[in-house]
Formats: C-alpha cells, structure tokens, sequence
C-alpha cells in the first residue's frame, strides 16, 4: 500500500552543504523568493544547529518543530503538487528512456529527466514564489528564520533521496515506479538482446524541377508581408516550445504588432497606452496595466516588506496599485513593480519593470 507521509529523524548540529545539482536548485528557488538574505542567513545558522525537528514529508508539505532560544515553533513549507494529468505526463516521460528510472532508484536526479518534464509543461523543481512557508512564529519575514532552517535541512534530505521532492509533488516511490512501468510493449532487457539490424538504403533525392516565378500583386507591400511571415515564425516556435496554441485574440495581436513592428503601427487600431505597455514588458505588462488584482497576504507582505527596505515614501494603497504622488507602481503578478507616471489625468506606464521598488520608482522620473 502507498504510504504518502513520512518522517525523517532529526540531523544532528555539523555544518553540511547541499552537494547535488537539485538541492543546490532547491535552495536557489529559497533564495530568489526571498526579498531580505538576514532570515537566509540565521536559519542556515539553525539547521547547522541542529535546531530541527524531526521533518514530516507529504504530498505538497514539510512540517517540523524548530526550537530557538525563546520558544519552539510548528513550521511548514508548502510546495504545489502535481495534477493527475501532470503526473501522467511526467511518467511518460520517466518510461520513454529506461535509465531514468534506474537512476531514481540509485538516489539520483537525471538533469536530462527534469529537462524533459519542463518540455512536457511539468514543474518538477520549485522556482521562484513556489516555496510557501508558514510559521507560529510571531516574524514576518518570508521565508522566516525557521522556514529557512527547515528549507536548508530539506535540502541535504534531497541530497540522499530525490523521492523526497517526488513524494512533495504528490506521489511516494512505489507510485511512481508502478506508473512508469509500460504495460505494453517489448521489455528492454529483451530488446538489447536483438542483434543490430541494418538501416535501408536512403532513397533517391527527389527532383524538385524550376523553381515557380511570380511578380507582387498590385498593392501588395512586400515590406509588411516579410513583417507578417516573420510575425508568424516566431508564433511558431512559441507553440512549438510550449505545445499550446494560444486561443485567438485579435485586438492582442494588434497590440504586440504594434508595438514589435514599427512600421505597423499607423495600420493597426491599437490604444497607444496598451502598445507602450507592451513594450515595457510584453502581456504581464498589458495585463498589469488593464487589470487591477488584488495580492494575496503573502505577496502583500512580501510587497510591503520590499517597499520598507528601500526607506521609499509611505504610498497610497488600492490592491496592487502603490501611488506616490504623480508617480506609481503596479505591483505585477510575477513580483515585479511596474512604473508609472500620470499625463494629462491618465496613468501611462514608463521605464522598466524592477523586483526592486527604489530602482522602479527610480524609473517614473
């Protein structure tokens, strides 16, 4: 029967160091979400401690009791398991290649095996934002002090054992090791055991004849033309690298070909607003500038404690709107600030998009 919680004893006090690729990742991800290095700094300190309780692992969570020299205090992290459909994918691609799964079981993480489940739109590692720390700690810090000692002991249980992160994705190993099996097919001990066979000979080069010759239809602009198939080249890769075909948007079109293509833009019906927008940061940044949102407690903290650190003037708050004067910042949804600067009663955005809200406010002059 699968067991999808587990405990892990206690590490010792002695100074480690994540040693593998994906616990090295596992701590970046800790590091880029954080907005102040103090907290980073103290809970490595903790976990060198010893500070750490016993870690429980299941599906979407790490919880452990951190003591300190006031109290002890229930700590957890949270990270997004994988749905059912992204479990299906990330299998298929664990059974397309037989050594992925030997890896695993010898406690290894392939990097070419992560590769292929980010093509396949599955996010085995966290990435910024992803790690979600709570604590009975009365510090608002995010992460913590102790969310990062528990991040950093998490890190060396990643070390020995990757199931580990598989198992905070959703599933334990024998789930795993089940569904990657194929239940059809010819096993691959059997098929090493066949002789090589030898390719057939590469057919004939076809004779592609004269190449056809036409003059441009009256009116026709060659110049826009080249614009357009170059426009629908790049649409191509992107649907290539991310396998979705973006749903049909014409006034959006209009807008990144304004904004792309210079020569377009008498041509297109496209709000000026909208297109600069575009331009300072693509469809976060149209979205930031047409959509007010309102933040979680958690970005709101995060967002807050950013703002404070720069010793900027106390704004005026609207849900992700900070206004200092004629000058103001959207907070966007990928944790960027967005500047902007009031003309003739309407807010327009200029300069470029900072994590850092001193340097985005900077950028309104």
């Amino acid at each position: 029967m699968s067991d999808r919680v587990k405990g892990f004893p206690a590490f010792g006090k002695g100074v480690r160091r994540a040693g593998s690729w994906w616990g090295k990742a596992w701590l970046q991800a800790l590091e880029d979400t954080s907005l102040d290095q103090a907290p980073l700094r103290q809970g490595r300190k903790y976990a060198h401690a010893g500070l750490v309780g016993t870690i429980t692992v299941s599906p979407g969570r790490l919880a452990a009791t951190v003591y300190d020299v006031e109290d002890t205090y229930q700590t957890s992290v949270h990270l997004t398991p994988l749905t059912d459909d992204e479990w299906r994918r990330f299998l298929t691609q664990i059974a397309a290649k037989a050594g992925h799964l030997a890896a695993l079981l010898d406690r290894e993480m392939p990097r070419e095996l992560v590769d292929a489940a980010d093509d396949a739109g599955v996010p085995l590692l966290p990435g910024i934002g992803d790690l979600d720390p709570e604590c009975t700690c009365p510090g608002w810090e995010l992460p913590c002090k102790h969310a990062a000692a528990l991040c950093h002991q998490a890190s060396w249980l990643l070390d020995a054992d990757p199931w580990v992160l598989l198992l905070l994705r959703g599933r334990d190993q024998d789930e795993v090791v089940a569904g990657a099996r194929p239940t059809t097919g010819v096993l691959a001990t059997a098929a090493y055991a066949e002789p090589v066979r030898d390719l057939p000979d590469d057919p004939p080069p076809g004779e592609l004849g004269p190449l056809p010759e036409f003059e441009p239809a009256p009116g026709l602009d060659v110049d826009v033309l080249r614009l357009l198939v170059a426009d629908a080249a790049a649409k191509a890769r992107d649907v290539l690298a991310t396998g979705h075909w973006p749903a049909p948007d014409d006034r959006r079109d209009h807008i990144r070909m304004a904004a792309t293509h210079p020569a377009l833009r008498d041509r297109l019906d496209a709000e000026p607003r909208a297109v600069r927008a575009w331009q300072q940061g693509g469809a976060t940044a149209l979205d930031v500038l047409e959509h007010p949102w309102t933040p979680t407690k958690t970005d709101t903290a995060r967002a807050r404690a950013a703002w404070d650190s720069g010793e900027l003037p106390e704004p005026t708050v609207w849900r992700n709107r900070w206004t200092v004067h004629d000058r103001q910042l959207r907070y966007g949804p990928d944790g960027r600030w967005y500047p902007y600067r009031t003309t003739d009663g309407d807010w327009w955005p200029t300069g470029t998009p900072h994590r850092d809200p001193a340097a985005a406010l900077t950028d309104t002059d």
